[in-house]
């Protein structure tokens, strides 16, 4: 009855001694390991560890752990951080015209597969507030102009305060957002793109890849950054295409793909499964 399990993540420079230290600390405080991950990045030599524990509350607690491995992190120069496991991370899920990655997202939510807690919908039109209405779930209307851009943006900011949002899923929002508030919310937003960037750039890129006879095409899921659509990268996907398909076909498969891709990549970061390595990303699947 008092036992609670936590997730543990830590990236440092890599050195001898992490791993054991890490885990007799856990041992001294009576916590069991259940599931544990690591990797030493040679390029980088840095290291990076994810560790899933319970331990009895009334041997030690959070405060506890918390307090006394600040002390051992700061000798090894980690950056860590603990997290109460099974709780389900505040989301904010943006939208523009596209609902294809919307619609999979919030079914999966409804149906109790991927870990989140959706506090709004918000987009910059109104095409699917029915929908998140349907769930039960806010929706907010933002709209994006030249004039507006700022204010739609110091709306969403006031939103993510309010609701204390973790992680905001661009589901085909289809605004750039400012270098400020990518800054701002460096490391807590996740886009999806088809991958045909930088070939297939601008409107119907599935149209534009049929043309060209692909016999690929694909998604990928990355962190949003300053410099656009450039982030490091989480998750990407494939699916075979040939002649015999025409461009609807294409499109319909890679909105298949954009949405698994999507849904995994949110569903590891809500999970804690997901270190930023420099310009690229550790995911423990």
């Amino acid at each position: 009855m008092n036992k609670h399990t936590y997730i543990l993540t830590i990236s440092c420079p890599d050195q001898v001694g992490i791993v054991s230290t890490v885990t007799t600390f856990l041992a001294i405080n009576q916590g069991n390991i259940i599931e544990a991950a690591q990797y030493g990045d040679i390029d980088t030599q840095h290291f990076f560890m994810r560790l899933k524990f319970s331990i009895n509350n009334t041997v030690s607690n959070e405060t506890k752990i918390r307090s006394e491995f600040s002390i051992l992190a700061d000798t090894f120069k980690m950056e860590w951080a603990l997290y109460v496991d099974h709780s389900k991370m505040p989301t904010i899920l943006m939208v523009s015209k596209l609902g294809h990655c919307l619609n999979d997202l919030l079914f999966r939510y409804s149906s109790g597969l991927i870990p989140l807690d959706i506090r709004a919908v918000v987009s910059n039109h109104r095409d699917y507030y029915q929908l998140a209405a349907q769930y039960n779930i806010p929706f907010y209307h933002f709209p994006v102009t030249h004039d507006t851009k700022a204010y739609a943006e110091t709306q969403l900011l006031n939103l993510i305060k309010q609701e204390k949002i973790e992680l905001v899923v661009l589901a085909r929002y289809m605004q750039i957002l400012s270098d400020n508030l990518c800054r701002q919310l460096e490391g807590k937003v996740i886009n999806i793109h088809h991958s045909f960037l930088p070939s297939f750039k601008g409107a119907r890129p599935y149209y534009q890849a049929h043309e060209r006879g692909v016999k690929i095409i694909g998604a990928t899921a990355h962190f949003v950054t300053t410099a656009l659509d450039e982030g490091p990268i989480i998750e990407q996907d494939v699916a075979r295409v040939d002649h015999t398909q025409d461009a609807e076909q294409f499109t319909a498969i890679g909105r298949d793909v954009e949405s698994i891709v999507l849904s995994r990549a949110i569903t590891w970061y809500a999970q804690h499964k997901i270190l930023r390595n420099g310009n690229k990303t550790v995911v423990f699947k």
